[in-house]
């Protein structure tokens, strides 16, 4: 099993949508219920905050991110740090937040809601597309792992409270096409699947929630291999660096018990691994 190291050592209580901006050579990523967007400059921290809880991220162009936040999509400006809102995201659900999500292959923005309280069946999943946000998955508890195949023919998702990863056929315009299949069903053994990515061979690398590891299955569903992380809430994995052979892992101290950060001082840290394998450049965000 390959063992993660330190690579930032801020501590979000909810660490969360790691990305790789391609044209920046750069890694973003939130402490949702902090409202705060995280990155790196060379070794200089930089930090934003909005102004409700933010969770996921796609890239429009060079300096520009698109934002899921809380009630709504967020344009937000890398250099200056302004946002401006582009649309709403359950706008009218005070009691649910944004949780994971990922640009397609086609340039949608697939984004999962999820209830405050994690509430049975209060989230959701959206596609916005072209200034369109439609809903395309519906009871769902926290959706989670929303990632694509290389060829952009599969999308991957989860409920972590269900402890399943669905794999879902996609249409040329990016749109869910047929019914659903089981990818990976881990609820025979408890463990929780949080954010994922896909590599280049198309294996699925997932977070596990409380497991202490990046987990990878093959286009078959089957368990091949495993990244250590020296924190028991790992939730997010993004492949960056200059050949995508680099894996970022956030994770959490959301949930802990008293004292459990004692015994792990880099939970809620985020995770940096040299990996055997590469990954594929994000998706840009088409408005």
């Amino acid at each position: 099993m390959t063992q993660a190291r330190i690579w930032d050592d801020r501590v979000c209580g909810l660490g969360e949508g790691a990305l790789w901006h391609p044209g920046r050579g750069q890694l973003f990523w939130f402490d949702i219920l902090a409202g705060t967007l995280h990155s790196r400059d060379g070794d200089t921290q930089l930090s934003w905050t909005f102004p409700e809880p933010v969770s996921a991220a796609g890239w429009i162009d060079r300096d520009t991110l698109m934002v899921a936040g809380a009630t709504g999509f967020w344009r937000f400006d890398i250099p200056t740090g302004g946002i401006a809102r582009l649309g709403d995201l359950e706008a009218d659900r005070p009691d649910t937040r944004s949780n994971d999500g990922r640009a397609d292959p086609v340039g949608g923005f697939w984004i999962g809601t999820m209830g405050l309280g994690a509430e049975p069946g209060a989230g959701a999943i959206y596609r916005y597309f072209r200034g369109e946000v439609r809903r395309i998955v519906t009871d769902i508890t926290i959706p989670n792992a929303i990632c694509f195949s290389p060829h952009g023919d599969f999308a991957y998702y989860a409920d972590t409270r269900a402890e399943i990863i669905w794999k879902q056929r996609i249409d040329r315009a990016g749109w869910p096409s047929g019914k659903r299949e089981v990818f990976a069903d881990f609820s025979g053994v408890g463990l929780a699947p949080d954010g994922a990515v896909c590599d280049a061979d198309g294996n699925v690398w997932v977070a596990q929630w409380g497991a202490w590891r990046v987990a990878c299955h093959g286009p078959d569903g089957r368990f091949l291999q495993a990244l250590a992380c020296g924190a028991a809430h790992t939730t997010c994995p993004a492949f960056g660096g200059p050949d995508l052979a680099t894996m970022f892992v956030t994770s959490a101290t959301q949930g802990l018990n008293d004292g459990a950060l004692d015994h792990q001082p880099g939970g809620g840290r985020t995770w940096a691994a040299e990996m055997p394998v590469r990954g594929l450049a994000e998706h840009k965000v088409v408005l």
